[in-house]
C-alpha cells in the first residue's frame, strides 16, 4: 500500500511545474513541509512489517531526493524569468541606509598631513601607551618637572624604584614618536643615516576636566626635521608656508618667546586672524592674532639623549592640537563636540570630508 503511494508521489513530482516564486513555495509546502506528503509517509513508515523496511525506506529516501531537486529546479526557472533578481530581504530596514561621513577631526588631520607631505615631511606612528622614558626623559623633562605628577598624567603603572623604562603612562604627546624615530635613524658614532623629516599624528591623554574649552583626551599633529646646518629661519619659513596652506594666501604670522623642555629657543606661533583680516575681533579678542601652535630648534641634550651628534647636526619641531585647529576653521565652540558622536553635529561636516 505505501509502495503505492510512493509510486504515485514520484510520478507527481516529476510533472510539477511553476508559475512563479509563490507557486514554487507552494509545492514545497505541499509535498516538503513537516505537514507535507513525503512527512505523513514518513509516519506511516513506522507501521511498515521489519522484513520490508529496507526496500520501502529507500523509496522513500529516493522519492525525498527527487522533489527536492525538482523544486529547486522549479525555483531556478521562475528566478531566471524573473530576471535573475533575489528574494526581497524582509531582515532590512525600511528606509535608505545613510552613507556616513569623515568625522572632522580626521577631516583636519589628514589636511595637516598633506600640507607637509607636499613639503617632504614623511607619516611616522608610534604606541598611545608608552614609558617614561620616551613621553619625557629623551625629551630633557626634569625628574621633579609637573608634567610627571599623577595630577597630570594617565600613569598606567609607576616602579617604585625609579626605573622611568617601567613607568608605563598614556602618552601626553606625541613627541614620544619623534624619540622613537631619533633612536632608529643614527649610527652608534651618532650620525643620521639619512635626514629626518617627520609628522606624528595621533591622540594624546591629559588629566583634565572635561569642559567646552578642555578634554582628557585631545589629538596633537607634532612635526620634526633634522640634519646638518638647520636653522630658526627654516623653520619660520615652513610655517608660514602651512599657515597661508591652511588659513589663506594672505595670512601672515608672528612668533613670540616661549618655553619647552625640549625646543631653544622656543616660540608660540600666532596667525593673523582671518575673520577680521588681522583688525581685531571678538572672535581674536580684538588683538587681531589667534594662538595656533608651538615651535622651537630641537635641544641639543634631546639630540644626545636620543643617541644623535649635537655638534653635527641640529633641528626644529612644532605640535599643534587638531581640535584648535578644527575650532578656528569651522568655529567650533565646544571641543566636547568632537567626541559625542552626534549625528546633526557631524552631519554638518559632508560637504568639507
Amino acid at each position: 500500500m505505501i509502495l503505492e503511494k510512493i509510486d504515485q508521489l514520484l510520478k507527481e513530482v516529476q510533472t510539477l511545474s511553476a508559475k512563479n516564486a509563490d507557486e514554487v513555495e507552494q509545492l514545497r509546502l505541499k509535498y516538503l513541509s513537516k505537514k507535507g506528503e513525503i512527512a505523513a509517509l514518513m509516519a506511516d513508515f513506522r507501521a511498515v512489517a521489519t522484513d520490508e523496511k529496507k526496500t520501502v525506506g529507500m523509496k522513500l529516501n529516493e522519492l525525498k531526493q527527487i522533489t527536492t531537486e525538482r523544486i529547486n529546479q522549479l525555483r531556478e526557472e521562475c528566478q531566471e524569468q524573473d530576471g535573475g533578481e533575489e528574494p526581497v530581504d524582509l531582515t532590512r530596514t525600511p528606509y535608505p541606509v545613510r552613507l556616513g561621513t569623515r568625522h572632522p577631526l580626521t577631516i583636519v588631520t589628514n589636511e595637516i598631513i598633506d600640507i607637509f607631505a607636499r613639503m617632504g615631511f614623511v607619516l611616522a606612528d608610534g604606541p598611545e601607551v608608552e614609558d617614561d622614558l620616551h613621553v619625557f626623559t629623551k625629551m630633557n623633562f626634569a625628574a621633579d618637572h609637573p608634567a610627571r605628577d599623577m595630577q597630570d598624567t594617565f600613569f598606567v603603572s609607576q616602579h617604585p624604584g625609579g626605573d622611568v623604562t617601567k613607568n608605563i603612562l598614556l602618552r601626553s604627546h606625541t613627541s614620544s614618536v619623534q624619540a622613537r624615530v631619533m633612536e632608529q635613524m643614527h649610527t652608534e658614532d651618532g650620525r643620521l643615516t639619512a635626514p629626518i623629516r617627520v609628522v606624528c599624528p595621533g591622540r594624546v591623554y591629559r588629566n583634565e576636566a572635561i569642559t567646552a574649552r578642555a578634554h582628557c583626551f585631545f589629538h596633537q599633529v607634532e612635526g620634526l626635521y633634522i640634519d646638518e646646518n638647520v636653522s630658526f629661519t627654516d623653520l619660520k619659513q615652513v610655517l608660514l608656508s602651512f599657515a597661508r596652506e591652511m588659513f589663506g594666501p594672505d595670512t601672515k604670522i608672528r612668533l613670540r618667546p616661549s618655553y619647552f623642555p625640549f625646543t631653544e629657543p622656543s616660540a608660540e606661533m600666532d596667525v593673523s586672524c582671518f575673520i577680521c583680516g588681522g583688525e581685531g575681533c571678538g572672535f581674536c579678542k580684538h588683538t587681531g592674532w589667534v594662538e595656533i601652535l608651538g615651535c622651537g630648534m630641537v635641544d641639543p641634550n634631546v639630540l644626545k639623549q636620543c643617541g644623535i651628534d649635537p655638534n653635527r647636526y641640529s633641528g626644529y619641531a612644532f605640535g599643534m592640537g587638531v581640535e584648535r585647529i578644527a575650532n578656528l576653521k569651522y568655529r567650533v565652540n565646544d571641543l566636547r563636540l568632537f567626541s559625542e558622536n552626534d549625528t546633526r553635529f557631524l552631519e554638518e561636516f559632508e560637504s568639507a570630508g
